[in-house]
């Protein structure tokens, strides 16, 4: 029996603030899964009670082992099995025996590897729901939780991710390694940070639930490689956008046929129909992102500003160049260049040069230094016609591109407006830029990064403000006629439907067809096209036929009996 809603979020609780928990297969040869993760959790500070379980080893890092997970007389929150596949089945049939309802399964060779693997998925599946256990894997890389409370890192990552407000779900682990490394170059946090693997039991929707309510999330992605449940999902994503606010921003890999095959052998998926999935998401409220990059450049103009309350943006540059390909961008994502006040106006034709051009996009000039930033860019914050700002830089030789950094931190600290930034190059602004994102201040390698990023959240908030509509459902649908058409179709191998199956599938659905028949002569033609009335379309009816027009196997607007023999003598002859 599936275990309840209620049951798997008390797991899941005890999964990423355990009061203690097991290693289940440690062993202190460095290199090694088992060894990393023991020494992970050991190195960051965890704040609760470990006990390693090692058929082999004695002490690992000054730790007392425990032969069999039986042996751990006091009470015990989380297992983490990192066991050959083989003998996972056992390990959890001992949790459940000690009462361990939490488990995080690392070893890989189940679903993924098919076959046998999939049975032994199954089978601690089973094990699991048998003393309702929760656990996510099998197959992943861990959790990581960097609240205070727990400085969990239950994973093989090569580091532990300073602590944030974006939580990061995925179905790939080697993908969790490398956006760690990315998020730390940029100085970006997480709340919470899972690889979930086959997910064969916690899913991204168990986990979607319990991010709802985490306090320390504000935003949510989420790596997929196949929804399992789509209207679960699509519910989950509604419910906590309506009811917090939180953004959620998925990537889902697969979206071509070739990348759905290459899913399919990592994580044992099935990917769906690409077109389904971008609706089911527009639905739901779930902004789809193309890449990685992307996707964090999105989230973190969601963390670290405001919402923008309208779509007008003013850009502030010391480049005509990049100036004029971010207002292309502006007009092109669906915003507004921002008109300024009059009292704006005479302050920039006060303050800035004569040769900078005042209007927007603002170009305070190549030679600009902090000073002239401040000036347009606070004025630009301060102007009730501004939602949000861009600030480009180029890096001339007389541009003071730390202190212009700090200044930006500094005037946006004064401000509610979202405020984004694009130092343009990288050795020369790379210490710009560090000061920036240590800021929290978004920054964006291209500007036209940066009007996307804005759309996107500018959208968000818009559907916000919105009332959700449920989609329709239809209960006068013929599914086992459809799927029987269907399955004999992929039975016999053809790769379409002929237009009297295809026909039969659409009315199983409700769909109004028009009214026709297929005609084995001259008379069965008349008979029928009397019945329907004229004027009717003839065409030539063969599964080997896909191209009809090609073999001139298509007449139109024949309006009597005569005609309609003639169309078929024609049909048959070519």
């Amino acid at each position: 029996m599936a275990k309840s809603a209620a049951i798997q979020q008390k797991n899941l609780e005890k999964i990423f603030y355990p009061e203690s928990l097991v290693v289940v297969g440690a062993n202190k040869v460095q290199g090694t899964v088992p060894a990393d993760i023991i020494f992970n959790i050991l190195k960051t500070d965890f704040q609760g009670i470990v006990y390693p379980v090692s058929p082999r080893e004695h002490f690992i890092s000054g730790i007392k082992c425990h032969k069999y997970v039986a042996d751990i007389v006091d009470p015990v929150d989380l297992a983490i099995l990192v066991f050959p596949s083989s003998v996972c089945h056992l390990a959890m049939e001992q949790c459940g025996e000690k009462g361990i309802k939490s488990v995080i399964i690392i070893s890989a060779g189940f679903k993924e590897v098919g076959g046998i693997g999939l049975e032994r998925e199954k089978q601690i599946k089973e094990i699991a729901d048998k003393y309702d256990m929760s656990f996510i894997g099998p197959n992943c890389l861990g959790v990581i939780n960097t609240d205070p409370k727990a400085l969990l890192n239950a994973s093989f990552a090569r580091k532990m991710p300073t602590e944030g407000s974006i939580a990061f779900l995925s179905q790939s682990g080697a993908l969790c390694t490398a956006v760690l490394d990315y998020a730390q170059a940029k100085h970006i946090g997480f709340s919470k940070f899972v690889s979930f693997g086959n997910k064969a039991d916690i899913s991204e929707i168990d986990l979607l639930y319990y991010l709802k309510d985490d306090p320390k999330t504000k935003v949510i992605l989420v790596y997929l490689e196949e929804i399992s449940d789509g209207p679960g999902l699509m519910k989950a994503a509604r419910e906590i956008i309506t009811e917090t606010g939180k953004p959620i921003l998925a990537l889902k890999s697969g979206r071509t046929k070739e990348g759905a095959s290459a899913a399919a052998s990592h994580t044992g998926s099935l990917a769906g129909s690409d077109e389904i999935v971008d609706a089911a998401f527009e639905q739901a409220g779930i902004i789809r992102c193309d890449n990685i990059e992307e996707m964090f450049n999105i989230a973190i103009a969601m963390t670290y500003q405001s919402l923008p309350s309208n779509n007008r943006v003013a850009i502030i540059t010391n480049a005509g160049g990049p100036g004029v390909l971010t207002t292309d961008a502006v007009i092109h994502d669906g915003l507004q260049l921002a008109h300024f006040s009059d009292e704006t106006t005479d302050i920039f034709r006060k303050s800035l040069p004569k040769t900078a051009n005042i209007k927007n996009p603002v170009d305070v000039i190549g030679d600009a230094r902090a000073d002239r930033y401040h000036v347009a860019v606070s004025n630009a914050l301060k102007d009730e016609n501004v939602d949000g700002v861009f600030v480009i830089l180029t890096p001339q030789s007389m541009t003071d591109i730390e202190k212009i950094a700090e200044e930006i931190c500094l005037v946006s600290g004064h401000y509610e407006k979202p405020l984004y930034t694009s130092f343009m190059g990288e050795s020369d602004v790379a210490a710009g830029i560090d000061i920036l994102q240590r800021h929290k201040i978004p920054h964006y390698i291209l500007p036209e990064s940066m009007s996307k990023s804005f759309a996107r959240a500018y959208q968000f908030k818009q559907r916000l403000g919105k009332e959700w509509t449920q989609a329709a459902a239809f209960d006068d649908v013929d599914r086992e006629k459809a799927q029987s058409i269907l399955k004999e179709a992929r039975k016999n191998k053809r790769k379409y439907l002929p237009e009297g199956e295809a026909v039969e599938v659409l009315k199983a659905y409700g769909f109004p067809v028009s009214p026709g028949g297929v005609a084995k002569s001259e008379a069965e033609a008349v008979s029928i096209a009397e019945k329907i009335g004229f004027p009717v379309v003839m065409k030539v009816f063969s599964d080997d036929i896909v191209h009809k027009f090609d073999v001139k196997g298509v007449y139109l607007n024949v309006n009597s009996a005569k005609e309609a023999r003639e169309a078929y003598q024609a049909i048959h002859k070519n």
